[in-house]
């Protein structure tokens, strides 16, 4: 795939935090139940297709490069790697400025918020969010690299993912300076972290890129999105409804991608 499509795919994804913030100024309530199905079908989209696609991948490509056991243990390796990475990131940020802890319109309209500590609290997650979107960006881009299916596929249940994280950015900025035009700019802004996150992935990774090197990255890659659909996108789809909703979402999102990948093959 195009260096140039790889990079719109995941510009596409980054902005979609400008849609979460929309949804933030339109909306009377949050629709609780959709988000929760949407953030299901992310999950199941990412866990399948790292799975099933991205780490199989890497670890034929391993094995054929290094022989069956040192591939699979170095598949393992990266696979891992790309977990701890994603837990280093999260474990530093602070649990109140976490854009995965769920935030409703409702929770932040109600009294008791000072300004000032909204406008710090809608600060502090647009730089969180764009920390967090930043390996996202190398994955986004650098499966999108790889296959025109998987990264569009990708860069739509990231940008799903990007929604929420649009809304727990602007709402706190919106109560605190009742400006939706600055609101939506923290947003907006917070996302575009996923492509920078790309634009230094090519840059530094693809002038010494080799396919051992690539196969290493595809299944950190994998291990970045697990990591993502684990701790983040199956949790805020719970707290945002009932279990069973996000569960069916969750096999919504795997069935589709299933379906995706015979009839792209």
């Amino acid at each position: 795939m195009s260096v140039w499509i790889a990079f719109l795919l995941t510009l596409c994804a980054g902005l979609a935090t400008g849609i979460g913030s929309a949804i933030a100024f339109f909306a009377n309530h949050t629709n609780k139940k959709f988000l929760s199905f949407a953030l299901g079908v992310s999950a199941g989209v990412m866990i399948y297709v790292s799975f099933v696609e991205i780490l199989h991948g890497a670890q034929i490509g391993l094995d054929e490069l290094l022989g069956p056991r040192t591939g699979k243990a170095v598949c393992a390796l990266a696979f891992f790697g790309g977990m701890l990475l994603s837990a280093v990131i999260d474990k530093l940020v602070p649990s109140y400025e976490n854009p995965h802890e769920v935030k409703s319109l409702e929770s932040m309209g109600r009294g008791g918020n000072s300004r000032s500590r909204l406008m710090r609290t809608g600060i502090l997650t647009a730089l969180v969010v764009g920390i967090h979107n930043f390996p996202e960006g190398i994955a986004t881009f650098m499966a999108s690299m790889d296959s025109p299916q998987i990264g569009i596929a990708i860069a739509v249940a990231i940008a799903i993912h990007n929604i929420p994280e649009g809304i727990a950015v602007s709402v706190p900025v919106y109560f605190a300076t009742q400006s939706r035009k600055k609101a939506f700019w923290y947003s907006f802004l917070s996302g575009l972290a996923e492509p920078v996150g790309a634009l230094a992935g090519y840059l530094v990774l693809m002038p010494f890129m080799s396919p051992l090197m690539l196969n290493c990255i595809f299944a950190v890659v994998a291990g970045i999105m697990v990591f993502i659909s684990l701790d983040e996108l199956l949790p805020a789809a719970e707290e945002y409804g009932e279990h069973h909703i996000s569960i069916y979402g969750l096999l919504f999102g795997m069935a589709v991608m299933a379906v995706s990948l015979i009839l792209l093959a």
